[in-house]
């Protein structure tokens, strides 16, 4: 029996926010350190050289704060949702601002001054734009029963990965 849209969308987005969750700790316990994370329909996956039991900690810690009501771990300023936000309203801004009107180059030109202060204004309001989004659409800060099932770090090169898995329950 296939599994309905609505509930893998539903755990992808709790998996997203409980990734969220666990970069905020990591971000508290090892300041200085850069990482990216990737929410997977089966957990999520953290790059950057951090230690395995670091990260199981995190994730266990930023599991129990979630599950206490502690929502606001579930939204991260350097969410890709906020640079997609940011890229979409400038660049809808640059284009709305630079269609043509059939004069010429130094039309186009002209208008320069004005798409760099719309594609600005349209990058500072994407930022505001897509914190909203996570709040409303990316992420899902009910975890409900979800539990940290284990976690599979990886070597490529000189690239640290940790495979996080989650299940219900």
């Amino acid at each position: 029996m296939p599994i309905p849209i609505l509930l893998l969308v539903h755990r992808l987005r709790q998996h997203h926010a409980l990734e969220h969750a666990t970069i905020h700790v990591l971000s508290q316990r090892y300041p200085n350190l850069r990482m990216v994370g990737r929410s997977t329909l089966d957990g999520f996956v953290l790059y950057g050289d951090l230690p395995t039991e670091g990260v199981l900690l995190a994730a266990q810690h930023a599991l129990k704060r979630l599950q206490a009501g502690q929502r606001n771990l579930a939204i991260h300023p350097a969410c890709g949702t906020n640079f997609v936000a940011a890229g979409a309203l400038a660049g809808l801004g640059a284009f709305t601002v630079l269609t043509p009107r059939r004069r010429g180059w130094r039309e186009w030109l002209s208008r320069l001054p004005m798409v760099v202060l719309v594609a600005t204004l349209g990058t500072i309001l994407g930022q505001r734009v897509g914190l909203l989004l996570q709040a409303l659409v990316t992420t899902d800060p009910d975890v409900g029963s979800l539990r940290i099932a284990g976690i599979v770090r990886e070597q490529r090169g000189a690239l640290v990965v940790h495979r996080v898995r989650v299940r219900e329950g």
